[in-house]
């Protein structure tokens, strides 16, 4: 459907003053990802370089719609299947039950200011033989702030999935949830004999204490969702166990985690029998785009959500066949995992855009949250490119004043949206492209989905047939 006329924008975009950003607050490790808002307190691991994992998909899966907003994302690393599958159905369930419950998402009859499901991910430790992820939740269907976070872990020696109390040797349980029972006591919100109930049932135990990781110097930091452990009023808790105290509690597999976080190793082997080889097209664009929009028809294909391996290469390899240059709006953390493919996307003559780090509306958003996911993407997309993006799709096209005052790149909106979000059909998704396309227009696609990729040869064999010049849109707007 055709949302949001092309010249009106830019006529306001012409007129908007914007202001300098501020510098953000205190960021995350690089390769790391919050949510649409984070935990307080600082990150407590190292920073992670996603790129370095050989083989790593990050899967991911969202939607463009404001009448029915998500976005989650987890990785796939070569190796770890059971976790991976863990984390899948995890994943799955929470996005399955946001769009059955959310009328929204079923006929478009429910509040649109209901807020969004956003799950995002973090590397804790990829070194050696141990993967740690901690999976981050928004969802506004869920109790309290609806924020909430669990830890993932992959012991490569043993080809097994661990929770977090996989941490903790079994017969140190005892001692260790005495520990932190007695670092918790005292605190404001926290009634002691709820804790006692809540340690002493498994299910309740296992439930609370699913978020842990390492310090930098080996300690281990336990987060508690708002209202596990004390009143919801008290907010979101932790407690570090120092890692002289913590180490003889900790299984084998928790000790050679606590080494590898410390001290990582310069690599990961997880075991795996084979290791796909992402493979980074080495198109490279002949000089500068010279298409006269005022004279040309022209159109902007812009994909959202990336980069993804594979597709993203396939769709660069597409593009590259008719001398079309199109604008990829990133995702910052999978900018930080595929840098190669945003460099080459670059390299061959594409724009490349930012899309905030991990998806979240913006608007739901304080200032300074806005200013950290749109700068940290903006840097990973610098680091990748050697340039920096003047240009940001707000997800869910979600912009007010506030976020344009929180940022110098200019937004981007749409004039086509395919909803191939919605639709994973390579077919339905090209015949709404060549039926709505007019000329000057921006059309919206993901080049997280196949089935989007799949349909571009069809648009740019067809639209070029008509006539039309693909270009990028900094390139439309200079030249009409």
């Amino acid at each position: 459907m055709r949302m949001h006329p092309l010249v009106p924008s830019l006529l306001l975009l012409c007129t908007l003053s914007f202001t300098a950003a501020c510098s953000s607050g205190p960021g995350q490790p690089s390769g790391s990802a919050g949510a649409a808002s984070a935990r307080p307190g600082p990150s407590p691991v190292r920073g992670v370089d996603p790129s370095k994992i050989k083989g790593l998909e990050i899967v991911s899966d969202s939607s463009e719609n404001k009448s029915c907003p998500f976005a989650t994302s987890y990785p796939d690393v070569p190796g770890a299947e059971a976790m991976t599958a863990a984390m899948k159905k995890y994943v799955d369930r929470r996005l399955a039950a946001f769009r059955s419950d959310s009328a929204i998402c079923q006929d478009g009859t429910g509040d649109a200011d209901s807020g969004e499901l956003n799950i995002s991910h973090q590397f804790l430790v990829a070194s050696g033989d141990v993967l740690g992820v901690r999976l981050t939740t928004q969802d506004p269907s869920s109790a309290g702030s609806g924020l909430s976070a669990t830890t993932y872990w992959y012991d490569g020696r043993a080809g097994a999935y661990r929770t977090a109390l996989g941490l903790v040797a079994d017969g140190s349980r005892d001692a260790f949830l005495s520990a932190v029972k007695d670092r918790l006591k005292g605190r404001e919100g926290v009634d002691a004999a709820a804790l006692d109930d809540t340690f002493s049932d498994p299910a309740s135990r296992a439930a609370a204490l699913d978020d842990m990781a390492f310090t930098v110097d080996g300690g281990l930091r336990v987060a508690f969702d708002r209202g596990d452990v004390a009143v919801p009023a008290a907010g979101a808790v932790t407690v570090t166990l120092p890692k002289e105290k913590v180490t003889p509690w900790l299984s084998a597999f928790g000790k050679r985690a606590q080494r590898q976080t410390v001290t990582p190793s310069r690599s990961l082997d997880l075991g795996a029998t084979h290791v796909p080889t992402q493979a980074v097209p080495t198109h490279t664009a002949s000089g500068d785009d010279d298409t006269d929009c005022k004279k040309a028809k022209c159109v902007a294909l812009t994909f959202d959500d990336g980069p993804a391996a594979p597709e993203t290469a396939t769709l660069l390899t597409y593009l590259a066949r008719y001398k079309a240059r199109a604008t990829f709006f990133t995702v910052g953390q999978n900018v930080a995992a595929h840098p190669g493919l945003v460099r080459a996307a670059a390299r061959a003559g594409n724009e490349i855009g930012n899309h905030s780090w991990n998806h979240p509306d913006l608007t739901k958003l304080a200032r300074g949250q806005v200013v950290s996911q749109l700068n940290r993407t903006s840097a990973a997309i610098e680091a990748a490119t050697g340039q920096a993006p003047t240009l940001f799709r707000p997800p869910y096209g979600a912009v007010d004043r506030r976020v344009r005052a929180a940022t110098r790149l200019s937004p981007v909106l749409w004039d086509v949206d395919t909803e191939d979000w919605k639709y994973r059909d390579a077919d339905k998704v090209a015949r709404t492209v060549i039926a709505e396309v007019r000329r000057n227009d921006v059309v919206l696609m993901h080049d997280i989905h196949p089935t989007s990729v799949a349909a571009v040869p069809q648009i740019l064999r067809t639209l070029t047939a008509r006539g039309y010049r693909f270009v990028t849109v900094s390139h439309l707007r200079a030249t009409l």
